[in-house]
Formats: C-alpha cells, sequence, structure tokens
C-alpha cells in the first residue's frame, strides 16, 4: 500500500513515443536560430531571411489548413478577423522581431528569453483577467530572469551595446507570442488546434511576403545558394515538422508533460550555439540557463 503502480505496458507504449516526439520537436524549433545565424553569414539580412522561411513554409501550411478543415463547417466572419489577428502576433510579428534580434545577439541568449513565454503569459493574465499571483509565482519569476540577466551580462561583454537592442527585438518576440497564446484559448476550442495553427500559420506567411514585397527591391531576392538550402531547412525541419511532434506529442502525453519535456530546447541551442557557430560557453551561460529552466519549472509546479 502507499506504493505507485508500475506503468502498464500499454501506458509505456504510449508514453516513449510521446515524449520522443516532443523532445524532437523541442530540438528542431530551437534549430531555427542556428540556421539563421548560419545564414546571416552569407550577407543577407532578416526581412529576407524571414521571407524565404514563410515562403518555403507556406505550401504546408496551406495543406494543414486544408487537412484540419475537412468534414469541419466554414469560418464565421469574427473567425477569420480572429485567425488574422493571431497570425498577426503569433506568428508573423514574432517571427521577424526573431530574426531581427537573432542579428544581434547569440542563439543561445535568444533561446533564454523566449523560453520566458510562460512568465509574460503570468503577467499577461494579472494585467487583463486580474488573476492573483502568489508569492511562490514571484519568486520563480525572480529565479528565471535572474537567469537571463546573467547570461545577457556575459552577452554584453562579448558582443558589446547592440546585444541590449538585440535582446529587446527578441523579448518584444516572445511578448508577442504571449499575446497570441494568451487571446488563442478560445479559439482553438472553437475551430481546433491545428486547424487554427494552419490558418495562423498560413496568414503570417502571405504577410512576411508582404512585407518583404514592400521593403525590398525584387533584386533582393537574389541570395547566395546556402541561403536557399538553409531556408528550406528552416520552413521545413524548424518551423513546419515542430508544429506537428507537439500537437502528436500532446496527444499521446499531455500538454504538461510535453511541455516539460521541452525545457530541452534551450539546453539543445546552446549546445548547437557552441558545436556549429562557436559561441562561447561559460560557467556564466551554464548557471543562467539552469536558473531560466529552475524559474519555468517552479512557475509551473506552483501555479
Amino acid at each position: 500500500m502507499g506504493l505507485t503502480p508500475p506503468l502498464r505496458r500499454a501506458d509505456l507504449s504510449t508514453l516513449w513515443p510521446g515524449l520522443l516526439m516532443a523532445a524532437l520537436g523541442a530540438v528542431a524549433f530551437s534549430g531555427k536560430a542556428i540556421i539563421a545565424k548560419l545564414a546571416y553569414r552569407h550577407g543577407v539580412d532578416a526581412i529576407t531571411l524571414v521571407m524565404y522561411r514563410m515562403l518555403f513554409a507556406l505550401p504546408l501550411f496551406l495543406l494543414l489548413s486544408v487537412w484540419a478543415s475537412r468534414g469541419k463547417p466554414a469560418l464565421q466572419r469574427r473567425d477569420v478577423w480572429v485567425v488574422c489577428g493571431l497570425g498577426f502576433s503569433g506568428y508573423y510579428l514574432a517571427s521577424t522581431l526573431d530574426f531581427l534580434g537573432l542579428q544581434y545577439i547569440s542563439a543561445s541568449l535568444e533561446r533564454l528569453i523566449l523560453y520566458l513565454n510562460p512568465t509574460l503569459v503570468l503577467a499577461m493574465g494579472v494585467v487583463l483577467f486580474k488573476q492573483r499571483v502568489t508569492a511562490r509565482q514571484l519568486m520563480a519569476l525572480a529565479v528565471s530572469y535572474g537567469g537571463v540577466l546573467l547570461v545577457f551580462g556575459q552577452e554584453i561583454t562579448h558582443t558589446g551595446p547592440h546585444a541590449l537592442w538585440g535582446a529587446a527585438l527578441v523579448f518584444g518576440s516572445a511578448l508577442s507570442y504571449a499575446v497570441y497564446l494568451v487571446l488563442s484559448g478560445e479559439e482553438v476550442r472553437r475551430i481546433g488546434a491545428l486547424r487554427l495553427t494552419g490558418l495562423a500559420s498560413t496568414v503570417a506567411c502571405v504577410l512576411c511576403i508582404a512585407q518583404f514585397a514592400l521593403l525590398r527591391p525584387l533584386s533582393a531576392m537574389g541570395v547566395a545558394p546556402e541561403v536557399i538550402g538553409l531556408s528550406v531547412l528552416n520552413a521545413v525541419l524548424c518551423t513546419f515538422a515542430p508544429v506537428l511532434l507537439m500537437m502528436l506529442a500532446i496527444e499521446r502525453v499531455g500538454a504538461t508533460l510535453a511541455a516539460q519535456t521541452g525545457m530541452i530546447g534551450p539546453m539543445s541551442t546552446i549546445a548547437m550555439g557552441a558545436l556549429l557557430l562557436g559561441e562561447p560557453f561559460t560557467a556564466g551561460v551554464a548557471a543562467g540557463t539552469v536558473l531560466v529552466l529552475a524559474g519555468i519549472w517552479l512557475l509551473a509546479i506552483w501555479r
């Protein structure tokens, strides 16, 4: 009595594939920053790079939208406006700010800032919905932001004052995506997670392509072949695939366990940054990463 019964074989057969999908999705999504940093070495700018990423991702998200809409009623006018707004905030604006910020800071710091997303969702809940914050939650927030500040201190030493602008842009990206998460809950229940993701991402792809058309001459599409190859990889492996992997993982193990498994993301970014980009891996970066992950984990268990 009092002992936890062993998991049934059927439970394990569902659990491990789900955990593997969540881990692969987190690692794949984290690779986005690495690929962007590699592409910047070939002289491409952020507006052009995000356009190519979304250009190659657009057919995939269109197919997802059609597949997820099978047998379901057409969207109401309200839904169309909501999806457009969510696509603007959650994917277009977040992606653009993220890629702009990556021009100035390391992939490691970028990933840690984006991983503060749950803290921003909590803050928005307090401001918009008058939710209460406990002392434990404030402690978790302090731990996470302390970790980011520690890594930022290391960053500004190596890269100079431009790191402040880059960090601000990436924080804006995290804030934009937090708006999407907070406001998308009702729409997810109305039309479904996969359908909303496909439609909102399609809107974002169109906006990113239109942004390039407005801000850059057509000749700016003439980039190095390496940029094209990296953009295809970014669109398929680091943009579309993680969406499917995380959705499949949530179906098998639930949102909480999938999110906890996703904590491998910052670690994989730091490892890839050190191996592929030559980014410094110092004791300060390691300590800051541990603090960020610890704060997010505490926020999850103390909510």
